[in-house]
Protein backbone atom coordinates (compact mmCIF):
# COMPACT_ATOMS: atom_id res chain seq x y z
CA UNK A 1 0.00 0.00 0.00
CA UNK A 2 1.34 3.42 -0.99
CA UNK A 3 2.35 5.64 1.93
CA UNK A 4 0.20 8.77 2.15
CA UNK A 5 1.18 12.20 3.42
CA UNK A 6 -0.89 11.54 6.54
CA UNK A 7 1.10 8.34 7.10
CA UNK A 8 4.31 10.34 6.73
CA UNK A 9 3.01 12.92 9.22
CA UNK A 10 2.22 10.13 11.71
CA UNK A 11 5.72 8.68 11.34
CA UNK A 12 7.24 12.12 11.87
CA UNK A 13 5.01 12.72 14.91
CA UNK A 14 6.15 9.43 16.46
CA UNK A 15 9.79 10.45 15.91
CA UNK A 16 9.05 13.74 17.68
CA UNK A 17 7.79 11.76 20.69
CA UNK A 18 4.12 12.77 20.41
CA UNK A 19 1.80 10.57 22.48
CA UNK A 20 0.30 7.69 20.42
CA UNK A 21 -3.21 8.65 21.59
CA UNK A 22 -2.71 12.16 20.20
CA UNK A 23 -1.42 10.76 16.91
CA UNK A 24 -4.49 8.53 16.65
CA UNK A 25 -6.88 11.41 17.38
CA UNK A 26 -5.12 13.78 14.97
CA UNK A 27 -5.17 11.18 12.19
CA UNK A 28 -8.92 10.81 12.69
CA UNK A 29 -9.39 14.58 12.34
CA UNK A 30 -7.28 14.66 9.18
CA UNK A 31 -9.30 11.84 7.62
CA UNK A 32 -12.52 13.57 8.67
CA UNK A 33 -11.43 16.79 6.91
CA UNK A 34 -10.33 14.83 3.83
CA UNK A 35 -13.77 13.22 3.63
CA UNK A 36 -15.36 16.66 3.95
CA UNK A 37 -13.20 18.00 1.08
CA UNK A 38 -13.54 15.02 -1.20
CA UNK A 39 -9.84 15.16 -2.10
CA UNK A 40 -6.40 15.21 -0.45
CA UNK A 41 -6.06 17.69 2.41
CA UNK A 42 -2.61 18.67 1.10
CA UNK A 43 -4.27 20.98 -1.47
CA UNK A 44 -6.65 22.76 0.95
CA UNK A 45 -6.59 26.55 1.32
CA UNK A 46 -7.94 28.90 4.00
CA UNK A 47 -11.37 29.02 2.35
CA UNK A 48 -11.63 25.24 2.68
CA UNK A 49 -10.70 25.54 6.36
CA UNK A 50 -13.33 28.26 6.84
CA UNK A 51 -15.98 26.08 5.19
CA UNK A 52 -15.00 23.26 7.55
CA UNK A 53 -15.45 25.55 10.56
CA UNK A 54 -18.80 26.71 9.18
CA UNK A 55 -19.96 23.10 8.86
CA UNK A 56 -19.13 22.52 12.55
CA UNK A 57 -20.98 25.69 13.58
CA UNK A 58 -24.11 24.59 11.73
CA UNK A 59 -23.98 21.29 13.63
CA UNK A 60 -23.75 23.28 16.91
CA UNK A 61 -20.42 21.72 17.88
CA UNK A 62 -18.44 23.57 20.54
CA UNK A 63 -15.51 25.88 19.91
CA UNK A 64 -13.42 23.42 21.93
CA UNK A 65 -14.17 20.61 19.45
CA UNK A 66 -13.49 22.83 16.42
CA UNK A 67 -10.25 24.10 17.90
CA UNK A 68 -9.09 20.55 18.63
CA UNK A 69 -9.71 19.48 15.01
CA UNK A 70 -7.98 22.55 13.61
CA UNK A 71 -4.99 21.83 15.87
CA UNK A 72 -4.68 18.48 14.11
CA UNK A 73 -4.83 20.09 10.67
CA UNK A 74 -2.35 22.78 11.69
CA UNK A 75 0.10 20.10 12.79
CA UNK A 76 -0.21 18.47 9.35
CA UNK A 77 0.47 21.71 7.45
CA UNK A 78 3.40 22.58 9.71
CA UNK A 79 4.83 19.18 8.78
CA UNK A 80 4.34 19.93 5.08
CA UNK A 81 6.14 23.26 5.49
CA UNK A 82 9.03 21.56 7.26
CA UNK A 83 9.26 19.03 4.41
CA UNK A 84 9.21 21.83 1.84
CA UNK A 85 5.92 20.64 0.35
CA UNK A 86 4.05 23.93 0.82
CA UNK A 87 4.84 27.48 1.90
CA UNK A 88 1.90 28.26 4.18
CA UNK A 89 -0.29 26.92 6.96
CA UNK A 90 -3.91 27.80 5.99
CA UNK A 91 -5.19 27.08 9.49
CA UNK A 92 -3.46 30.05 11.13
CA UNK A 93 -5.54 32.89 9.68
CA UNK A 94 -8.82 30.99 10.06
CA UNK A 95 -8.12 30.12 13.69
CA UNK A 96 -7.36 33.75 14.62
CA UNK A 97 -10.36 35.16 12.77
CA UNK A 98 -13.07 32.62 13.61
CA UNK A 99 -12.15 30.93 16.89
CA UNK A 100 -10.60 33.52 19.18
CA UNK A 101 -13.80 35.52 19.74
CA UNK A 102 -16.70 33.13 19.58
CA UNK A 103 -16.43 31.09 22.75
CA UNK A 104 -19.71 31.51 24.60
CA UNK A 105 -20.33 31.53 28.33
CA UNK A 106 -22.09 28.17 28.04
CA UNK A 107 -18.83 26.63 26.85
CA UNK A 108 -16.80 27.70 29.89
CA UNK A 109 -17.85 24.68 31.98
CA UNK A 110 -16.78 21.92 29.64
CA UNK A 111 -17.00 18.96 32.00
CA UNK A 112 -19.97 17.73 33.94
CA UNK A 113 -19.70 18.00 37.74
CA UNK A 114 -21.70 15.32 39.50
CA UNK A 115 -22.62 15.13 43.17
CA UNK A 116 -21.25 12.73 45.78
CA UNK A 117 -24.60 10.93 45.63
CA UNK A 118 -24.35 10.57 41.84
CA UNK A 119 -20.83 9.16 42.18
CA UNK A 120 -22.18 6.58 44.64
CA UNK A 121 -24.91 5.67 42.11
CA UNK A 122 -22.30 5.23 39.38
CA UNK A 123 -20.30 2.79 41.51
CA UNK A 124 -23.41 0.95 42.65
CA UNK A 125 -24.55 0.55 39.02
CA UNK A 126 -21.38 -1.32 37.97
CA UNK A 127 -22.18 -5.03 37.81
CA UNK A 128 -18.62 -6.22 37.16
CA UNK A 129 -16.34 -5.85 40.21
CA UNK A 130 -13.52 -4.78 37.86
CA UNK A 131 -15.58 -1.89 36.51
CA UNK A 132 -16.61 -0.94 40.04
CA UNK A 133 -12.95 -0.89 41.15
CA UNK A 134 -11.79 1.12 38.12
CA UNK A 135 -14.45 3.82 38.43
CA UNK A 136 -14.06 4.03 42.21
CA UNK A 137 -10.30 4.43 41.89
CA UNK A 138 -10.75 7.19 39.30
CA UNK A 139 -13.13 9.08 41.59
CA UNK A 140 -10.94 8.63 44.66
CA UNK A 141 -7.58 9.50 43.06
CA UNK A 142 -8.39 11.83 40.15
CA UNK A 143 -6.06 9.89 37.84
CA UNK A 144 -6.26 10.09 34.06
CA UNK A 145 -7.26 7.19 31.79
CA UNK A 146 -3.70 6.43 30.73
CA UNK A 147 -2.50 6.41 34.33
CA UNK A 148 -5.25 3.95 35.25
CA UNK A 149 -4.66 1.59 32.34
CA UNK A 150 -0.88 1.44 32.86
CA UNK A 151 -1.21 0.21 36.47
CA UNK A 152 0.29 -3.11 37.51
CA UNK A 153 -0.54 -5.18 40.59
CA UNK A 154 2.91 -4.55 42.06
CA UNK A 155 2.31 -0.76 41.98
CA UNK A 156 -0.04 -1.04 44.97
CA UNK A 157 1.36 -0.40 48.46
CA UNK A 158 -1.25 -1.97 50.74
CA UNK A 159 0.41 -0.89 53.98
CA UNK A 160 0.35 2.80 53.06
CA UNK A 161 -2.73 2.44 50.83
CA UNK A 162 -1.03 4.16 47.93
CA UNK A 163 -0.26 3.48 44.27
CA UNK A 164 2.92 4.44 42.42
CA UNK A 165 1.91 5.54 38.94
CA UNK A 166 4.00 5.01 35.84
CA UNK A 167 5.95 8.09 34.67
CA UNK A 168 3.86 10.41 32.46
CA UNK A 169 4.72 13.75 30.85
CA UNK A 170 1.75 15.54 32.39
CA UNK A 171 2.30 14.33 35.97
CA UNK A 172 4.81 15.52 38.56
CA UNK A 173 3.95 13.61 41.77
CA UNK A 174 3.45 9.92 40.92
CA UNK A 175 2.01 8.76 44.26
CA UNK A 176 -1.74 8.65 44.84
CA UNK A 177 -3.54 7.45 47.94
CA UNK A 178 -6.77 5.50 48.40
CA UNK A 179 -9.09 5.03 51.37
CA UNK A 180 -10.61 2.01 53.15
CA UNK A 181 -13.67 1.64 50.94
CA UNK A 182 -11.48 1.72 47.84
CA UNK A 183 -9.15 -0.83 49.44
CA UNK A 184 -12.08 -3.17 50.06
CA UNK A 185 -13.25 -3.07 46.43
CA UNK A 186 -9.69 -3.35 45.08
CA UNK A 187 -9.04 -6.50 47.13
CA UNK A 188 -12.29 -8.03 45.89
CA UNK A 189 -11.24 -7.30 42.30
CA UNK A 190 -7.82 -8.89 42.81
CA UNK A 191 -9.49 -12.10 43.99
CA UNK A 192 -11.59 -12.19 40.81
CA UNK A 193 -8.61 -11.17 38.67
CA UNK A 194 -6.70 -14.30 39.69
CA UNK A 195 -9.58 -16.48 38.50
CA UNK A 196 -9.28 -14.93 35.03
CA UNK A 197 -5.77 -16.38 34.54
CA UNK A 198 -3.80 -13.16 33.96
CA UNK A 199 -1.34 -13.21 31.06
CA UNK A 200 0.77 -10.38 32.48
CA UNK A 201 1.21 -7.95 35.38
CA UNK A 202 -1.51 -5.48 34.28
CA UNK A 203 -3.96 -4.64 37.06
CA UNK A 204 -6.96 -4.30 34.75
CA UNK A 205 -7.64 -7.33 32.56
CA UNK A 206 -10.49 -8.77 30.51
CA UNK A 207 -12.39 -12.00 31.15
CA UNK A 208 -9.76 -13.71 29.01
CA UNK A 209 -6.84 -12.42 31.05
CA UNK A 210 -5.62 -9.78 28.57
CA UNK A 211 -4.89 -6.16 29.47
CA UNK A 212 -7.87 -3.94 28.63
CA UNK A 213 -7.51 -0.96 26.30
CA UNK A 214 -8.93 2.55 25.96
CA UNK A 215 -11.91 1.32 23.98
CA UNK A 216 -12.97 -1.08 26.72
CA UNK A 217 -12.62 1.59 29.40
CA UNK A 218 -14.53 4.16 27.34
CA UNK A 219 -17.33 1.67 26.70
CA UNK A 220 -17.59 0.95 30.43
CA UNK A 221 -17.67 4.64 31.38
CA UNK A 222 -20.33 5.55 28.81
CA UNK A 223 -22.45 2.49 29.62
CA UNK A 224 -22.68 3.25 33.33
CA UNK A 225 -23.13 6.95 32.59
CA UNK A 226 -26.17 6.22 30.42
CA UNK A 227 -27.54 3.82 33.02
CA UNK A 228 -27.41 6.58 35.65
CA UNK A 229 -28.82 9.24 33.34
CA UNK A 230 -25.52 11.16 33.31
CA UNK A 231 -24.47 10.58 29.69
CA UNK A 232 -26.24 11.70 26.51
CA UNK A 233 -24.09 10.66 23.56
CA UNK A 234 -26.27 12.57 21.07
CA UNK A 235 -25.81 15.93 22.81
CA UNK A 236 -23.12 18.34 21.49
CA UNK A 237 -22.76 19.83 25.01
CA UNK A 238 -19.81 18.52 27.03
CA UNK A 239 -21.86 19.04 30.20
CA UNK A 240 -24.20 16.25 29.04
CA UNK A 241 -21.39 13.71 28.70
CA UNK A 242 -20.01 11.48 31.44
CA UNK A 243 -16.31 10.89 30.78
CA UNK A 244 -13.14 9.83 32.55
CA UNK A 245 -12.31 13.49 33.11
CA UNK A 246 -15.58 13.92 35.03
CA UNK A 247 -14.04 11.71 37.72
CA UNK A 248 -10.95 13.94 37.89
CA UNK A 249 -13.19 17.02 38.00
CA UNK A 250 -15.23 15.41 40.80
CA UNK A 251 -12.07 14.56 42.78
CA UNK A 252 -10.68 18.09 42.54
CA UNK A 253 -13.91 19.95 43.25
CA UNK A 254 -15.09 17.87 46.20
CA UNK A 255 -11.67 17.92 47.89
CA UNK A 256 -11.69 21.71 47.56
CA UNK A 257 -15.22 21.92 48.95
CA UNK A 258 -14.18 19.70 51.86
CA UNK A 259 -11.50 22.24 52.76
CA UNK A 260 -8.30 20.58 51.58
CA UNK A 261 -5.46 23.12 51.02
CA UNK A 262 -5.01 24.05 47.37
CA UNK A 263 -1.36 22.99 47.27
CA UNK A 264 -2.29 19.54 48.60
CA UNK A 265 -4.88 19.11 45.84
CA UNK A 266 -2.29 20.14 43.25
CA UNK A 267 0.15 17.59 44.65
CA UNK A 268 -2.42 14.77 44.54
CA UNK A 269 -3.42 15.72 40.99
CA UNK A 270 0.23 15.64 39.94
CA UNK A 271 0.13 19.26 38.75
CA UNK A 272 3.31 21.27 38.35
CA UNK A 273 3.11 24.16 40.83
CA UNK A 274 4.24 27.19 38.83
CA UNK A 275 4.70 29.88 41.45
CA UNK A 276 8.36 30.51 42.33
CA UNK A 277 7.68 30.22 46.05
CA UNK A 278 6.23 26.72 45.53
CA UNK A 279 9.73 25.42 44.82
CA UNK A 280 10.51 25.88 48.50
CA UNK A 281 7.14 24.61 49.76
CA UNK A 282 7.91 20.95 50.39
CA UNK A 283 4.88 18.81 51.27
CA UNK A 284 5.37 16.05 53.82
CA UNK A 285 4.15 12.72 52.41
CA UNK A 286 2.53 11.52 55.64
CA UNK A 287 0.83 14.88 56.17
CA UNK A 288 -0.51 14.67 52.62
CA UNK A 289 -1.83 11.14 53.19
CA UNK A 290 -3.58 12.13 56.43
CA UNK A 291 -5.13 15.17 54.75
CA UNK A 292 -6.36 12.99 51.91
CA UNK A 293 -8.04 10.53 54.27
CA UNK A 294 -9.63 13.40 56.17
CA UNK A 295 -11.07 15.15 53.10
CA UNK A 296 -11.91 12.52 50.48
CA UNK A 297 -15.70 12.03 50.24
CA UNK A 298 -17.15 8.69 51.34
CA UNK A 299 -19.57 6.92 48.99
CA UNK A 300 -20.93 4.36 51.42
CA UNK A 301 -19.62 1.39 49.44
Amino acid sequence: MKETLIDRWASDAATRGIDPKTIYAYRWSMKHFEKFLGHSISKADKMDIRAYVDMHRKKSLTTRTIRSRLNALSSFYEFMMFEGLRKDNPVREVRVRYLSQYKTDSEQHTHQLISVGDAARVIDSCMDIRDKAMLLLMFKTGIRRGELLSMEVSDINWQEQSILLKPKKKRSNRTVFFDDETSYILRRWLEVRESRTPTGPALWISTWGKKIDYGSLQFTIEKVGKLCGLHNSSSPRMEDHFSAHCCRHWFTTHLRRAGMPREFIQELRGDVRKEAIDIYDHIDREELRRSYIAHIPQLGI
